[in-house]
């Protein structure tokens, strides 16, 4: 392996798109060391940790809009990115500039060592794509001493790049479903004794109730770190008011009169998501001085981009990118009141249980128009087996497009009076139709 030399934003973009090319995944104490070499910049900062199958992501984007409502600074590391990579990177309400991806990227890559890398000693350490950028993160807000930093898992938790912080504040833990079953394991238990590795003695936990199985290992690890926990469920909210383009409902309130919330969105799940980090804003001891009009407004405020986005009049993209989140997706689908026709615009990557993920489409009968489609990930599902899979229900025949983008184009040019387009089936599809639309 050979030094370059790398002096644009441009060609450090390029460098980390090619790290999956040499390397893989370490132990967690190699990351832990290199983490020390790099100086510990984790050290002194409030993390407040995120792991589950399903809503980590809005999690965090609650998490740091309500706390920003409530006048504090917050910088957020999440994955992935939909178009550009400076959006895993949230620092002041937005991506760092492409001059500080630039600085930390260079300070990562001046500390690796070159020597034992170019002379191809075994056991030379070279971070992965996931575990670079989590230095990156860790360089930036090292500097930028925020007042709070949210940390989303990339995969997993107990061995997960984010796990080898030193201290949190709070660890959350999401919706826990069937997802990464090749390294996660092949039972909800098993996935979620690796999402509770990043409980840490000395923060508190607060989890999504999944089902008994779940939190039963989360509330049998907390117990044995002798942490304060917090579980959430369906029990602490409740539904008020669906509006054309939000929704409106109630959450319990630990400390106060129960709140009424309103999240600008058609996504029935992100009440789960927001209940969830309401509550977990509660758990940390400076939430607890946070007003209900503070958490009403971080709320309102909060967007997430791809998560039931409308990207243009009556056009939505969602990352459903699993069967959990396919049946959630259908969830809001079902009950978002459109009185016209529906079109479905879907790809999806092999990794995934897209047999089943196909089956709840189609078994649904929402969609009057599907079109499949490829993306130009190499992950991505071959098209014709896709198509083919849709065409064995029926009543269910689709339309097959090798480029996502002429399939998008084609829906739209056909697009009948009052009929609304849904993209989902992976957050791969949804970063490629926001690029198409921002070009």
């Amino acid at each position: 392996m050979k030094r370059q030399e790398i002096d644009t934003y441009g060609q450090a973009v390029a460098y980390i798109d090619e790290i999956p090319r040499f390397t893989s995944k370490h132990a967690m104490a190699q990351t832990q060391e290199f983490l020390h070499r790099l100086g510990d910049p984790d050290r002194g900062l409030r993390i407040l940790h995120v792991a589950g199958t399903n809503g980590k992501g809005s999690v965090c984007a609650y998490l740091r809009s309500i706390l920003e409502a409530a006048g504090y600074r917050v910088a957020l590391f999440t994955s992935p990115h939909l178009v550009c990579i400076r959006e895993r990177f949230q620092m002041d309400g937005g991506m760092v500039l492409e001059e500080d991806f630039l600085r930390a990227f260079l300070h990562v890559y001046h500390m690796l060592d070159w020597d034992a890398l170019e002379r191809g000693e075994e056991g030379a350490y070279h971070p992965t794509y996931f575990e670079y950028l989590f230095f990156m993160a860790m360089v930036l807000f090292g500097e930028a001493e925020p007042d709070f930093c949210i940390l989303e898992t990339g995969v997993g938790g107990r061995l997960d790049a984010t796990n080898a912080v030193g201290r949190k504040e709070l660890a959350v833990i999401t919706h826990i479903g069937l997802d990464h079953v090749g390294v996660l394991g092949d039972t909800l238990a098993k996935i979620a004794y690796e999402k509770a590795g990043i409980l840490q003695a000395g923060a508190p936990a607060v989890w999504w109730d999944t089902c008994g199985e779940t939190t039963e290992v989360f509330r049998r690890r907390a117990e044995e770190l002798g942490i304060l926990a917090c579980t959430v469920s369906e029990n602490d909210y409740s539904f008020s008011n669906f509006k054309r383009k939000s929704i409106d409902f109630c959450l319990r309130n630990l400390y106060d009169r129960d709140v009424t919330l309103t999240i600008h969105t058609i996504a029935a799940y992100q009440m789960e998501n927001c209940a969830l980090a309401v509550r977990a804003v509660q758990a940390l001891e400076a939430g607890r001085r946070i007003t209900a009009e503070e958490i009403r407004k971080g709320v309102a405020d909060c967007f997430w981009a791809g998560r039931m986005e409308e990207v243009l009049p009556e056009v939505y993209v969602d990352g459903a990118h699993n069967e959990d989140g396919i049946r959630a997706f259908l969830e809001t689908v079902s009950g978002d009141g459109h009185p016209g026709a529906r079109s479905l615009l879907f790809g999806v990557v092999k990794d995934k249980d897209y047999r089943r993920m196909v089956q709840e489409l189609a078994d649904s009968g929402l969609f009057g128009r599907i079109y499949v489609t490829c993306m130009r990930s190499s992950r991505a599902l071959d098209v014709g087996e896709l198509a083919a899979l849709f065409g064995g229900y029926p009543g269910c025949a689709c339309q097959a497009y090798g480029d996502s983008g002429a399939a998008f184009r084609r829906l739209l040019e056909s697009r009948r009076d009052g009929e609304r387009i849904y993209v989902a089936g992976s957050l791969y599809l949804v970063g490629e139709i926001k690029e198409l639309l921002e070009a």
